[in-house]
């Protein structure tokens, strides 16, 4: 187990770049199961869920090439998968302890007739029911049963066929999921309430280069007329949104001028405008966001008068990855703000360790916090912590880099799970962070 030691007190100051986005990487290179020929993926981040999702895909016999010319494009041929290694146990235990290979499904589904899979792993924030995922694929006929015994589902359809269905929430894997199973189902599917967010838009955007038919993108409505293949291609990862948020949130902390560089301005929807609500000055240049250093932020109050709510919501609403960030601007901001996490039971606990360290919140709920700013008039104080998830934890080393004293976090690899080297890259622009291993 590794841990960081963080002196804090160290203000940033310079430029930054945003890694590829993990949660699409996450879906597009599933989505190369999908065609026997080769798929390049550019901009692919060197994190953890998905170094590990790539090793299991190359355990099942997709090969995988790093192209010497171009940093982080890779290239992805499941042109000869081990089928067998595909239901035996030592593959499902990789799957229960990485929550991506979910993502797995609707592809081996689609082109193999079957797939083989176990409850996923990955933060411990509450629920996240994969029951949307297997109500579509029962849609589109597919039949399942769950073996208590090796505790795995079966799931199996001899020809996938299109089909009209509502999804009972607009899950994002389980929107990308079915996507994947319909692009070969015979006939039409349409989905409603689909997840819309521009990760989805992304691998409709790379299907359809491989030769899917996929119309509605961008809404809720989905259209997907089946194909009998689908070609290589070559597709760009997106920059990461949480990561852009994450280092407006450290800007605003403890910057003292930060560039944040080519982040895809147009594909982070609400994110600038929930701080700006906070009070975080931020300014456009270009695809390149700066934040000035933020000698007081007052958060704002709505035209009624009354305290501002910051509540997560499907896309283009709030993201909720990005609430722990913000719960943490919002201790020194001036003024009052109510958190409203409602997608998760258990993302707002990690808030016990910011009262720890001086910050004045309360727990209303599992799903609801109030902040009440200190304005910089109380610094935090440093304590050892442990990142119970990937959010929190960055969220914990913001507030540990604005802390007096030197803190330390366990349980890193959460993590590293979702930012790229990000003590290096943190510490180029002044922070003293310290990796133990």
């Amino acid at each position: 187990m590794s841990t960081f030691i963080i002196e804090g007190g160290h203000p940033l100051k310079g430029t930054i770049t945003p890694q590829g986005a993990k949660n699409e990487a996450l879906q597009v290179i599933c989505a190369t199961l999908l065609t026997c020929e080769p798929v390049v993926i550019e901009n692919v981040p060197d994190i953890r869920d998905v170094n590990n999702l790539i090793q299991l895909l190359k355990d099942i016999g997709v090969k995988v090439t790093s192209l010497p010319l171009a940093p982080r494009t890779l290239e992805f041929q499941a042109s000869d998968l081990n089928l067998a290694y595909l239901e035996s146990d030592e593959f499902v235990k990789k799957c229960a302890a990485l929550r991506g290979s979910v993502l797995m499904i609707g592809p081996l589904l689609a082109r193999m007739g079957k797939a083989v899979i176990t409850k996923p792993g990955g933060d411990k924030i509450g629920r996240r029911r994969l029951d949307t995922h297997f109500l579509g694929f029962k849609a589109l006929g597919a039949k399942f049963r769950h073996i208590a015994e090796r505790n795995v589902y079966e799931i199996g359809a001899k020809q996938l066929k299109g089909t009209y269905m509502l999804l009972d929430e607009a899950s994002v894997t389980g929107t990308a999921n079915i996507i994947m199973a319909a692009v070969f189902a015979k006939g039409t599917t349409t989905i409603y309430n689909a997840a819309c967010e521009p990760y989805i838009q992304q691998l409709c955007h790379m299907l359809n280069s491989m030769g899917a038919d996929i119309s509605g993108i961008g809404s809720n409505l989905l259209t997907i007329r089946g194909v009998t293949s689908l070609h290589g291609t070559t597709h760009r990862v997106l920059p990461d949104m949480i990561e852009v948020g994450s280092f407006i949130g450290m800007a605003a902390m403890v910057g003292e001028g930060i560039r944040i560089k080519n982040v895809a301005l147009q594909h982070l929807g609400i994110i600038p405008d929930a701080f700006r609500r906070l009070g975080v000055k931020i300014q456009v240049d270009g695809d390149d966001l700066f934040v000035p250093r933020q000698k007081h932020y007052v958060v704002d109050s709505f035209i009624d008068g009354t305290i501002m709510t910051l509540a997560d919501a499907p896309w283009p609403g709030l993201t909720p990855d990005l609430l722990s960030v913000l719960i943490v601007v919002a201790t020194q901001g001036r003024g009052t703000v109510l958190f409203h996490q409602k997608m998760f039971e258990s993302r707002l606990f990690f808030v016990d360790k910011l009262i720890d360290m001086g910050a004045q919140i309360i727990l209303c709920d599992p799903h609801r916090a109030v902040v009440v700013g200190h304005d910089r008039k109380i610094t935090l104080r440093a304590q050892r912590m442990s990142s119970p998830d990937i959010r929190a934890g960055i969220a914990l080393l913001i507030a540990a880099m604005s802390a007096r004293g030197t803190s330390r976090i366990d349980n890193i690899e959460q993590i590293d799970r979702g930012y790229e080297h990000i003590e290096d890259r943190l510490n180029v622009l002044g922070a003293k962070i310290e990796r133990m291993d």
